[in-house]
């Protein structure tokens, strides 16, 4: 989840662009009804995702000319086992120029509708049926006029940061988290430059032109696409063993080592402390993503979370803090990605859990006080979910801001509940709902549905009206163990200000 690297402060973006011209196509052959863009129906995102296949695997090379405001030559592949009998297939895909799609080895018409890239092969698939379906594009970095997300420019190359709707930005893809899939990712960059992705590196070696490197990495677990993460820049990467001989690798711009060693040193200990928790980590490495850029948040993508550089640099920024921001991204490895929420809807899940360990651990080495933070949101409770929605029904965000859902209500509001729900069952059981939680659904997705059953079998009683009024309801519950919190919301102008 993105989280903001200075206290409380709100993500912005800058306005959407026109989706319609994100994406330039030819079509092959005409098709009688007028094709239109899909979705599976999530109340956030109506149109994100698309219906009748899943996705088994990603297969993505991008080609890297040095220029990180030119357009990438990319190819995607994609393998999906078809759900239902399907005329077209609908991807995500709203910003590159397609030259050519290919379904089953046989060319394939297609056209832009939206943000989707329509699909019709020669003949129709259906169900049960494994494809494979190839796009030679472009995969473009964003101008200061189009809207912000994929691909993000840094002070010598390129990093990604697709949450909460935009990897699609970057690659064809069934964008939303229900659908996860294995990733291979290829890169080739001019000699001198590094490219570092999501999983595990399977080869580095020559290019296919003079002076170029093609780096290759794979995944081994399924990952969604909002969390996908390719790195291109003039970076070095430093290696150190976790618990258990895990993987740990950090990217951080050439010449900024000692500068970040003396945190990045701290992760083990980190992975260690979450451990103790929630039992082993659970994907195949972890590190930090250092990028010399502005974003204004800090993001879990999977198995190398980026942060911005100033979160280390930035003198003002007391230990503890940076350190909290660095747990909470570690932390959403369970809460996010390795147990991903199966709707946008579900996304305290996944801020709430980070956000939680992120106090604890802020109480466990810097003393400050998880009751405190906890009161302190109790405070703002009703003011959040009175401008954001609950915990468990943000409000959809504006069209300007695609990334408005990341309000307080997901973050302070939904670590609430879970402190709710401690004060009501007692530690040792919320303990064991926690490693439960991590345990039982690793690898895959799962909904707010979900929690209140597992919570409810380790309690040994129904727990769904008590979670249902702190999830949804529109006022604050009382707090147990705390009848004296009081939550309000300011009192509204008697009337329009001048302003």
């Amino acid at each position: 989840m993105p989280h903001t690297p200075h206290p409380r402060r709100p993500r912005r973006r800058t306005a959407v662009a026109l989706l319609a011209a994100a994406v330039s196509v030819s079509c092959l052959a005409a098709f009688a009804a007028p094709p239109t863009p899909l979705g599976v129906g999530d109340r956030l995102f109506p149109h994100l995702g698309n219906p009748g296949y899943d996705v088994i695997a990603y297969d993505l090379s991008f080609t890297y000319s040095g220029d990180n405001r030119a357009p990438l030559e990319a190819l995607t592949r994609i393998d999906a086992r078809v759900t239902t009998d399907l005329r077209r297939i609908n991807l995500d895909f709203a910003r590159g120029r397609v030259t050519s799609v290919r379904v089953g080895g046989e060319p394939a018409a297609f056209v832009g509708a939206g943000e989707d890239l329509v699909v019709t092969p020669r003949k129709g698939v259906t169900a049960g049926q494994r494809i494979r379906i190839t796009v030679r594009h472009t995969s473009e970095p964003h101008h200061a006029t189009s809207r912000p997300g994929g691909w993000v420019r840094t002070s010598d190359g390129l990093v990604m940061a697709n949450q909460a709707d935009a990897a699609h930005l970057v690659f064809p893809c069934n964008d939303h988290p229900s659908d996860k899939a294995m990733f291979t990712v290829k890169v080739t960059t001019p000699r001198g430059h590094t490219a570092v992705a999501a999983g595990l590196p399977v080869g580095v070696g020559e290019g296919p032109d003079p002076d170029t490197t093609t780096w290759r990495y794979r995944t081994l677990h399924p990952m969604a696409t909002e969390l996908a993460q390719v790195s291109i820049g003039r970076s070095a990467v430093l290696r150190r063993a976790g618990p258990r001989g895990l993987r740990v690798r950090d990217v951080v711009p050439v010449g900024d080592e000692e500068t970040m060693e003396p945190w990045l040193a701290r992760t083990p200990d980190h992975i260690a402390w979450m451990e103790d928790r929630l039992g082993p980590y659970p994907l195949e490495a972890y590190g930090v993503l250092v990028a010399d850029a502005t974003t204004g948040f800090a993001l879990e993508t999977q198995t190398l979370s980026l942060v911005e550089r100033r979160l280390f640099t930035e003198p003002a920024l007391p230990s503890w803090y940076v350190e909290s921001i660095m747990v909470h991204e570690l932390a959403h490895q369970w809460f996010g990605n390795s147990v991903t929420p199966r709707t946008w809807s579900d996304l305290w899940l996944s801020e709430g859990h980070a956000t939680w360990y992120e106090a604890l651990h802020a109480q466990d080495v810097a003393d400050r006080s998880l009751v405190a933070r906890m009161k302190t949101a109790y405070a703002a409770s009703d003011r959040w979910r009175a401008a954001g929605g609950p915990p468990g029904e943000p409000e959809p965000p504006r069209p300007s801001d695609r990334n408005g859902i990341f309000r307080p209500n997901v973050y302070d509001g939904a670590a609430l509940v879970l402190y709710a729900l401690r004060q009501e069952i007692g530690p040792a059981a919320f303990a064991r709902v926690q490693r439960a939680w991590v345990s039982r659904h690793r690898d895959s997705t799962a909904g707010t549905a979900d929690f209140v059953d597992l919570a409810s079998r380790i309690a040994g009683r129904d727990l769904a009206v008590f979670l249902h009024a702190w999830l949804y309801d529109e006022k604050t519950p009382p707090m147990p163990g705390h009848p004296d919190w009081r939550s309000r919301v300011p009192a509204a102008p008697d009337g329009p200000t001048d302003g």
